[in-house]
């Protein structure tokens, strides 16, 4: 996929991304890359999922985002460290839209929050969904500080353009989808069916989206000595209407992450994985990632469909 024809309608974004590939040589030659990466496909039930080999992605995969690294590093997401040649464009009161140099989607953006504070979404996601609207080609995605955050440090999210995860495109054709709850202006459902058990709110409104997100929020599970439920979130516009899919979590890293030998496979499932996009920055676990293995890191790091039910049990 040539990342010159992914059209943007967007004209601001547009632009963002015209001068930064033409100015900033480290984002063009990883934007060009991405013509090269190598691409499979694999089908777990109803649910497609592709496999990425990106050898850039080695810096997020294997980020050390224990607290020791986080302090004695540098924030790069803070404007005093980021490269000079990375232009921003200011959005609301709180926020910059940057180009990810290190991209996953033919167009990848971060939204950092302009103050240095924890990675957090609570109280964020009406700021979420206005995002998700003014990205309308993109989808707005949110990682959790121990579920594939490389900045646990500093608040922000981050966007893809549409048609490259599968997750969307899946849930709008699974028809696998249970009301839990709804209230004036959204409705609440459980997704199962698709290999992964999610929670997905459908609202027509920014106040009654982020009004369910937050009922469902305080029904999730909260780990012993964490400041929030292990999550993903995957949040986009869709026929006017906003798609919030939250995908609770068990574990931050699988068994194979840590695994010797042949078992190894170098794979830290986030949000864009999750959204059905396996990234893995070494060949060797592209060539030998199988359908299997990936339902296997997903049944361990996913919630199953019977604690979805309890949490939903839960929701007031």
């Amino acid at each position: 996929m040539n990342h010159n024809h992914i059209t943007i309608r967007n004209d601001e974004i547009k632009s963002l991304f015209d001068r930064q590939l033409r100015d900033w040589k480290l984002a063009c030659d990883n934007y060009a890359a991405l013509d090269n990466v190598k691409i499979k496909d694999l089908n777990i039930g109803n649910a497609r999922f592709k496999v990425q080999f990106n050898p850039a992605r080695i810096i997020s995969s294997a980020a050390k985002v224990d607290a020791k690294s986080i302090k004695e590093r540098k924030c790069f997401l803070c404007s005093g460290n980021r490269p000079v040649e990375q232009e921003g464009l200011p959005w609301g009161d709180n926020y910059i839209i940057l180009l990810n140099p290190y991209p996953i989607f033919p167009r990848h953006l971060t939204v950092p929050s302009l103050k240095h504070e924890p990675q957090r979404i609570k109280g964020r996601m009406a700021d979420m969904m206005r995002l998700a609207a003014y990205l309308d080609d993109f989808i707005v995605f949110y990682n959790g500080p121990r579920c594939g955050a490389s900045a646990p440090d500093h608040i922000h999210f981050q966007a893809g353009n549409k048609g490259f995860m599968t997750y969307d495109q899946d849930l709008a054709q699974s028809g696998s989808l249970k009301e839990v709850t709804n209230a004036t202006g959204a409705t609440l459902y459980l997704a199962d069916g698709l290999a992964r058990t999610a929670f997905v709110i459908y609202a027509t409104s920014v106040e009654a989206g982020a009004g369910m997100f937050d009922r469902l929020y305080d029904a999730l599970p909260m780990p012993d000595g964490e400041e929030e439920p292990m999550l993903n979130i995957l949040c986009w516009v869709e026929g006017g209407e906003w798609r919030i899919a939250v995908f609770p979590r068990l574990k931050h890293r699988p068994a194979c992450y840590f695994a010797e030998g042949d078992d190894n496979i170098l794979i830290t499932p986030a949000s864009v994985d999750m959204g059905g996009v396996f990234i893995t920055p070494l060949e060797k676990d592209f060539d030998k990632v199988t359908a299997g293995n990936i339902k296997n890191i997903l049944d361990e790091v996913c919630i199953s469909e019977a604690a979805a039910n309890e949490i939903a049990k839960r929701i007031k």
